[in-house]
């Protein structure tokens, strides 16, 4: 059986997404934004994703697991309630969530995602 591999967003050093089997593989997603609290990181990161997953042809009711990488613990609540807003309507996917020092010093999040696409 011969499966296809769909890049999306291709550099020469990763893809923001990658499709195989039906199943959308998001790079981790960094906020956009040069100064930011966790709050307005975690809302440019879920805007993101969500385009990410359109572009993929799904949503985050499809998400499958998620991996959540953040500077502080301290920004730990109130990146959660922007991130059960976010899945207030749709099952939540399995989840981890680790401090980590994060690539640039002011990243305060990241996020990996894993969906199903949309039959």
């Amino acid at each position: 059986m011969s499966s296809s591999i769909q890049r999306i967003g291709t550099t020469p050093r990763f893809s923001e997404a990658v499709i195989h089997n039906q199943t959308v593989y998001l790079a981790g997603q960094v906020s956009q934004l040069v100064e930011g609290d966790i709050r307005a990181q975690t809302d440019d990161v879920l805007q993101q994703i969500d385009t990410l997953l359109a572009k993929a042809g799904t949503d985050r009711s499809h998400l499958l697991s998620a991996q959540i990488w953040l500077k502080d613990m301290a920004d730990y609540a109130a990146m959660n309630q922007l991130w059960d807003a976010w899945l207030a309507n749709v099952k939540a996917p399995v989840r981890a969530c680790v401090q980590a020092p994060m690539a640039k010093p002011h990243y305060r999040i990241e996020v990996l995602v894993i969906a199903a696409q949309q039959a």
